[in-house]
């Protein structure tokens, strides 16, 4: 079998991956604090006996996250939350450990759970609970106060304080959860970081861009199949050659 077909295969799974991730993207341009996956691929020489150096074929690399902020929107909305500057929200993961996000629109469950996309989040004491019926104001620093139903503004209480983390210049890995995790373990509160309350932080996607993106990535796949289905052309006709010769 032509080698050809191995090299173009290659890069034909490449595309179809890169395809998946600036889909993903896509879909996520719209969603609070989201970050943009990145996609690459490199030029990997194939060793073996018999093969020629210009052999090469095509690998993925983990360029990680766009970790650049997203536009900033005011919503007006107590319980919106965007990070001023560099940053990370806590919140608690599907499988209980510690997890990071940018994302701000907290909504207060059933039992009174703070939670980011079903998430809860994490305050000094684990997830943070608030009063039932209670109006919540965010402060600066991550503090959540509330007022009873029906009580004056001199009411207004502390509950918690939202974890506030920054890894610094440490990068946070990505889950398949979409959430980021640092690799050396939980993050301390930092108290430099700062909230703005009836804000949140947009994707960092650029939509047109995606869309170019996912254009350039199907004509290039579309290129690699045309170059396996040319190398099988020629494979037929040289076989057809081989018959008339026998």
């Amino acid at each position: 079998m032509d080698r050809i077909l191995y090299t173009a295969m290659s890069g034909a799974k490449q595309s179809m991956d890169q395809q998946s991730v600036v889909s993903h993207n896509l879909a996520n341009a719209g969603t609070s604090g989201f970050r943009a996956q990145l996609h690459a691929m490199r030029a990997v020489p194939v060793e073996g006996d018999g093969l020629l150096p210009t052999r090469v074929s095509v690998a993925a690399t983990t360029p990680g996250a766009d970790f650049s902020p997203g536009p900033m929107s005011t919503t007006g909305r107590d319980l919106d939350v965007a990070i001023e500057g560099n940053g990370w929200l806590a919140v608690q993961a599907p499988d209980g450990t510690e997890a990071y996000t940018r994302r701000g629109d907290i909504q207060v469950d059933g039992d009174g759970v703070l939670r980011i996309a079903g998430h809860p989040v994490i305050g000094d004491d684990g997830p943070m609970v608030v009063p039932l019926g209670a109006r919540l104001s965010m402060g600066a620093d991550g503090t959540v106060s509330a007022i009873g139903e029906g009580q004056q503004a001199d009411a207004l209480v502390d509950v918690g304080r939202i974890k506030l983390v920054d890894p610094g210049e440490a990068p946070l890995v990505r889950g398949d959860d979409g959430l980021f995790r640092a690799p050396a373990g939980a993050l301390p509160q930092d108290e430099a970081v700062r909230l703005a309350s009836g804000t949140l932080e947009g994707s960092n996607v650029s939509a047109i861009e995606s869309m170019v993106s996912m254009i350039d990535v199907a004509r290039r796949y579309e290129m690699q199949m045309k170059v396996i289905s040319t190398a099988d052309e020629n494979a037929q006709r040289a076989n057809s050659l081989l018959s008339l010769q026998g």
